[in-house]
């Protein structure tokens, strides 16, 4: 019995076993399965590739198209400089015939608009500063073609230069508008190569913030060379950008981007803040430079300063001035048959108003000639001895 005993029992554990072994099996069996169908993506063959679908945006905008109309004419400029070594140039005769060309170094790149193709050259504006300095220039069309240029003329004042190239490379030029016409808040692009060639042909979007600007013109050694009247815009302007196209949305010119406002006065940092040079401006000077290869602009044959600088004292004594007379430029030398002189003004005459502007300093009266030619008369207002006195004055 307790033999039989024993054998029921193992009969029930191996009966108990084999159930147990096949509910395990089919819950592991099932849990397997239930795990592929919740992780699909461990399973091989069983995803579905990602693709794109046909955009929403249809045709093309109006940035586009503009962009398109102007892109072309937009080059990149490269300044060359002759290069300094401080050490011994063990190839320093070697190939002499060569040697200007072979000793030239990339100083600095800007941007630059080809505007005209005439006699089988193209003509390209650019920033005065962009090509200052230079021992050789070059220019990268926007297709990657480089083509050596010759300096037309420069002007410092306007801070423009035209260039030439062969025109046989040249596909398109640009067309101006009448910068008068451009509105506050008008949508533009510009159109350069920011940081140089590397990144030719970079587009930006604003709108003009204001299409009268006056600020300070400086060259490259910070010397004051009067206002400027500019627009000013929020699209981005970056360095390399100097000399590239501002332009409207029918792809016309209406600017060349001169500076950018990095920072002000105070050091505060500022953003959005561009500048460029009307076209109506731009045509008149590239006119002159292709003509001429300077600008012929009026001139007074004054030294001057501004009485702000003038102390209190001499102001009363030597200048004989009231303390109501407080803004204005003192001559300090009037050069002989210039037209100041032949106006009839003096050293130590105080110049308070021209051409119907007030005069705060020399940088205002500098404004006032620049915008004037050779041959106009203004009307200047200043104190002799304490007395105001009036004359006109030709160019």
């Amino acid at each position: 019995m307790k033999f039989k005993h024993q054998n029921s029992n193992q009969e029930r554990i191996i009966l108990i076993a084999l159930i147990a072994g096949l509910v395990g099996g089919g819950i592991g069996a099932y849990g397997v399965q239930y795990l592929e169908n919740r992780n699909p993506e461990t399973t091989t063959g069983k995803t579905t590739p990602v693709q794109v679908t046909d955009s929403n945006a249809k045709g093309t905008n109006q940035a586009t198209k503009a962009f398109n109309q102007t892109s072309a004419t937009v080059v990149s400029v490269i300044n060359l400089q002759k290069q300094t070594s401080s050490g011994w140039d063990w190839f320093s005769n070697v190939n002499k015939d060569n040697d200007d060309s072979g000793n030239l170094i990339k100083a600095s790149e800007g941007s630059g608009v080809i505007y005209k193709k005439a006699n089988n050259d193209a003509y390209i504006v650019t920033n005065n500063h962009v090509v200052e300095g230079s021992n050789a220039v070059q220019v990268l069309l926007s297709n990657g073609t480089k083509l050596n240029a010759s300096v037309v003329g420069t002007d410092k004042t306007s801070d423009l230069a035209v260039l030439k190239v062969k025109a046989d490379k040249v596909s398109k030029v640009a067309e101006f508008a009448n910068s008068n016409e451009v509105q506050t808040g008008e949508s533009v692009l510009a159109i350069g190569s920011p940081l140089g060639s590397d990144y030719a042909t970079s587009v930006t979007e604003g709108i003009i913030s204001a299409t009268k600007r006056e600020v300070q013109s400086t060259d490259e050694s910070g010397n004051s060379l009067g206002k400027a009247t500019v627009m000013q815009t929020d699209a981005a302007i970056n360095p390399g950008n100097s000399g590239g196209a501002l332009i409207n949305m029918a792809g016309q010119v209406i600017g060349i981007n001169s500076m950018k406002l990095a920072s002000s006065s105070s050091g505060t940092e500022v953003e959005g803040m561009g500048f460029a040079i009307p076209s109506n401006i731009v045509v008149n000077i590239i006119n002159q430079l292709e003509k001429n290869g300077k600008v012929e602009r009026p001139v007074l044959g004054i030294q001057m300063v501004d009485l702000s600088r003038v102390s209190i004292a001499d102001q009363e004594s030597r200048l004989k001035l009231s303390t109501d007379t407080n803004a204005g430029v003192v001559l300090l030398k009037v050069e002989s048959d210039s037209p100041a002189a032949n106006a009839g003004l003096q050293k130590y005459d105080v110049i308070t108003k021209a051409d119907g502007k007030d005069i705060q300093n020399s940088s205002d009266l500098q404004g006032v000639i620049n915008a004037h030619k050779v041959g106009d008369t203004i009307d200047i207002t200043y104190y002799r001895d304490g007395n105001r006195q009036n004359v006109e004055v030709k160019f």
